[in-house]
């Protein structure tokens, strides 16, 4: 294996270990005696290819070694970066703000990480006295010193200093409140020398962290709905909770909550910043009322929204710009429980003090991980969180799908759950920053929709949007329709639709009533054309949309106070969706063998038969329900409609 190959292979194998790394954190490299290769800024360790290593020329690095720079730290910072540029051979590439001190150790393999294990002893009280207890008088440990050039110029000087002392190059160095150097001349030595300091602190551990998943109360949908409308005046927040035994320490018990209200490394701060909101009300309804007084509160005092809530009964709350920086937030802050009750073990926990927090905070290399790490705004209903029942295959799924392009965060809501659970992840695939998930749900059964909301509010903290569109149909006239298929096809086509706005809209009134006057809540129905006009010998069918068109204008009414619109899509035929191409049992086939089309004799006929109906000659898309279902989310003086997608197939009088 040649070196490169080698060190992303260990980049990997270390970047997909959440022992060692959370949020991407940490940083490796390689280097000969005339170029380093160093992991670039807001490159994944866990991902990582050739690409994602800046490559610099050493000659001309060395140069930050004895070169004189301003006294004046922003300056001296802006002075550092250009000559760390100049040296860089990759200009497409921003190397790591550790580059000099990976330059600096002599050895041409170095990984840089921030083990959970690791910060427990190097966030600790008693972090230098426990350090050489534990690994002898041969350590060489830094104590915390603002991170960039003054850092380099103290790794360096103290490594020079080890040489002379000890005859040999230090293959670890440890830093206070950062994280730990290891380096060796091979990539599985490297591995020996984190595997032994694992084995060393792993018995140290006076008691091991809590473990154990657990579930988030019932009572979130009664509180956390209003909490991200408070956090959305200024931009949709996407919120997300995370519960497990060692959260429970944290957010139980007050005391508890100061070892982990300053942060304890410089990634903390860029994911999570420096201020955390702790809520300890003793049930909802003071939870919220703690929650209304707090946020504004904490707002004026730091100039910023809290990232990290931690609620008593709940659990940890992030509150993301989208998605993807939840699931990072609730990392690095869960990371940071686990470092102060590690602390224990070695005097207690120490976190940065307020002059650290403050040159993080306003650090440029800081702000441009920052930067790097979030996603770029885009599409017409950003940060939403939109529930599609239904949305396995189908209609359904090309909604979701677009809507998702759109910006929105989805919840497949779905009966079948293999399916589901695929749609979901092939979703995840196509987009960055907002997400999809799989719920498993019977639209017929309140217990389910109960359980449908709930995990959408642990998920993404609201409903903005609500897509009735699950639906099946039974073809037949009255000869041929049982009583069991005509009750079967009006409890999911008319009845359901009922079951979730009374479940659903519950959820919207409390987002309304926290929400700026500018935000509306909706309610959509994926109706048909049938809804509009019968059809013959499928009225069982048709009777239900019609009815769900009746609903929706009953809901819109006594919705519309609330500021919850309530809408229906009518599309026209999908033809290439399964409700009409299935080979077993779709509406081709159905209306085939119903007689439904005079002379028909094939599908094609059918088929045929269908497409000369329509004015425009073109099946319905999801692409185009999809239209009308953002053109009712955009608007906000129409409920109680009902928009045909027909073509021209119907039109309304």
């Amino acid at each position: 294996m040649n070196p490169i190959d080698e060190l992303i292979a260990i980049s990997r194998y270390y970047g997909n270990d959440s022992r060692f790394v959370i949020a991407g954190g940490g940083n490796t490299s390689y280097k000969n005696s005339e170029q380093l290769w160093v992991k670039a800024s807001g490159s994944s360790l866990a991902t990582i290819g050739e690409e994602g290593f800046a490559r610099l020329d050493r000659s001309r690095l060395n140069r930050i070694n004895d070169k004189h720079y301003s006294s004046d730290a922003a300056l001296r910072e802006e002075e550092v970066k250009s000559d760390l540029a100049e040296a860089t051979l990759t200009k497409e590439r921003r190397p790591s703000v550790e580059t000099s001190m990976h330059n600096a150790i002599d050895y041409p393999f170095v990984v840089h990480l921030h083990p959970t294990l690791v910060n427990g002893l190097m966030c600790a009280v008693h972090a230098a006295k426990e350090l050489q207890r534990l690994f002898g008088e041969k350590t060489l440990y830094v104590e915390y010193t603002d991170p960039g050039y003054l850092l380099f110029k103290k790794v360096a000087g103290r490594i020079s200093d080890y040489r002379s002392r000890y005859g040999e190059e230090p293959q670890v160095i440890w830093l206070q409140n950062h994280g730990i150097f290891v380096a060796a001349a091979t990539t599985e030595e490297i591995k020996l020398i984190y595997q032994d300091i694992f084995n060393k602190l792993e018995k140290a551990t006076v008691a091991p962290l809590p473990k154990g998943e657990e579930a988030v109360s019932s009572a979130i949908v009664e509180m956390l709905p209003a909490i991200r409308m408070m956090l959305s005046h200024n931009g949709t927040k996407t919120l997300r909770v995370r519960n497990n035994s060692l959260i429970r320490l944290y957010s139980e018990d007050r005391s508890r909550q100061q070892e982990i209200a300053r942060p304890f490394t410089p990634d903390a701060i860029v994911y999570c910043k420096s201020n955390y909101l702790f809520l300890n009300g003793e049930n909802p309804t003071q939870l919220l009322q703690e929650a209304e007084k707090a946020i504004p509160i904490f707002e004026e005092q730091y100039g910023y929204l809290p990232k990290v809530i931690l609620i008593k009964g709940i659990g940890l709350v992030a509150v993301g710009d989208h998605a993807d920086q939840c699931d990072i937030i609730l990392d690095v802050f869960e990371d940071a429980m686990k470092v102060a009750s590690l602390s224990h073990s070695f005097g207690g926990a120490h976190p940065m003090t307020p002059g650290q927090i403050d040159f993080i905070d306003h650090w440029e290399v800081e702000n441009y991980r920052r930067k790097v790490a979030s996603v770029a705004s885009s599409g017409r209903v950003e940060n939403r969180t939109i529930v599609v029942t239904g949305a396995a295959q189908g209609f359904g799924e090309g909604i979701s799908r677009c809507l998702l392009r759109e910006g929105a965060n989805i919840v497949v809501a779905d009966l079948n759950r293999e399916v589901g659970m695929a749609t979901a992840d092939r979703f995840n695939r196509l987009v960055k920053g907002n997400q999809a998930c799989f719920v498993r749900t019977n639209v017929a059964e309140m217990e389910s929709l109960e359980k449908l909301v709930h995990e959408t509010i642990c998920r993404f903290g609201a409903i903005d949007c609500f897509i009735s569109n699950a639906g099946v149909l039974r073809a037949g006239g009255l000869e041929e329709m049982t009583p069991e298929n005509f009750e079967f096809v009006t409890k999911i086509n008319y009845s359901a639709y009922f079951y979730v706005t009374k479940v659903v809209s519950r959820i919207m009134k409390l987002q309304t009533a926290y929400g700026p006057d500018t935000y509306y809540a909706d309610i959509i129905q994926i109706n048909s054309k049938s809804g509009l006009e019968g059809s013959n010998a499928n009225f069982a069918y048709a009777g239900g949309k019609f009815g769900g068109i009746g609903l929706t204008q009953s809901f819109a009414l006594e919705l519309a106070p609330f500021r919850i619109k309530v809408n229906a899509v009518c599309p026209g035929n999908f033809y290439e969706g399964p409700l009409w191409s299935d080979p077993d049992n779709g509406l081709f086939v159905q209306y085939l063998n119903a007689g439904k089309v005079p002379g028909a004799k094939t599908i094609e006929d059918v088929k045929t038969f269908y497409l000369s109906k329509v004015p425009m000659r073109k099946g319905c898309t999801p692409e185009d329900v999809t239209r009308g279902v953002l053109y009712l989310i955009e608007q906000c003086g129409e409920t109680g409609q009902a928009l045909p997608v027909t073509g021209g197939q119907v039109m309304l009088n």
